[in-house]
């Protein structure tokens, strides 16, 4: 999944934005992702993450192959699915769909949003897991008063969403140095100057971030985590029947030797 559906927007609720990225650079070759946390076995962390999503993402953002029962898997009850993650009048055997009507959409953004079941999987790249492009581009926005919706980011320029979880994480806006690479001058990322501070601490919307995206990373396949453990298994079994066959092949051809 790319984010094309709106100017190439991820999702005007995925914006979940950290204090300072290190290492985020502009220049012709683009800024470098930083590296995702790993919780997809931190069941803590998925129920916050999905609690982010149903309360923000799903307002303008499907998930059209994830149905809410499904979330029994991370160690919610029916009743807390219920009770906490059914905003709608969906029931629970239903999939995620978003709230807002797409004519609305399509005439507020262009483009009715894109759906973010494998939003995860589908942005994988030269730079990282799609997790890892997420993470980078859910912390670098800022405020740019010369954008239609008052927002930019450094991980994707020029994006055509608003950034409507501005209140956590606050307003900034990046400081730059001019350098010259190759002959050109190219604009080297400093840091972040705080204009507004948020409701979040960097450290607390920085974890937020990570729930989120590992939330993200979990829903776009359930079952990696039994897939693995599987494999493990399986990878165990070949090794011990690959010495109990070579065993048996050279007792088997000791004599005709």
């Amino acid at each position: 999944m790319t984010f094309m559906g709106y100017t190439k927007s991820i999702a005007a609720s995925l914006a979940l934005v950290f204090g300072l990225v290190a290492g985020v650079q502009a220049s012709s070759e683009g800024i470098a992702w930083d590296k995702a946390p790993k919780r997809t076995n931190d069941m803590a962390a998925l129920q916050n993450g999905a609690k982010l999503f149903v309360n923000y993402c799903l307002n303008c953002h499907s998930a059209a192959f994830m149905r809410y029962n499904r979330l029994k898997d991370i160690g919610l009850t029916e009743e807390q699915i219920k009770s906490n993650l059914l905003v709608t009048n969906a029931k629970i055997g239903e999939t995620m769909k978003a709230s807002i009507d797409p004519q609305q959409a399509k005439e507020w953004f262009g483009g009715n949003p894109p759906d973010l079941t494998v939003i995860a999987r589908s942005r994988a790249g030269s730079g990282g897991s799609g997790a890892d492009y997420l993470y980078t581009y859910m912390r670098t926005f800022y405020r740019d008063p010369n954008k239609p919706t008052g927002w930019n980011n450094l991980a994707f320029p020029n994006v055509g969403m608003p950034h409507v979880l501005w209140e956590l994480q606050g307003e900034r806006r990046p400081v730059f140095d001019v350098v010259k690479e190759h002959g050109h001058e190219v604009q080297l990322f400093k840091g972040w100057e705080q204009v507004r501070p948020g409701s979040m601490t960097p450290l607390q919307y920085d974890q937020a971030v990570g729930d989120l995206v590992n939330y993200l990373q979990w829903m776009s396949e359930p079952v990696q985590n039994t897939r693995v453990r599987i494999g493990v298994w399986v990878l165990l079994f070949l090794g011990v029947f690959t010495v109990i066959a070579w065993r048996l092949n050279a007792a088997y051809w000791k004599d005709v030797k």
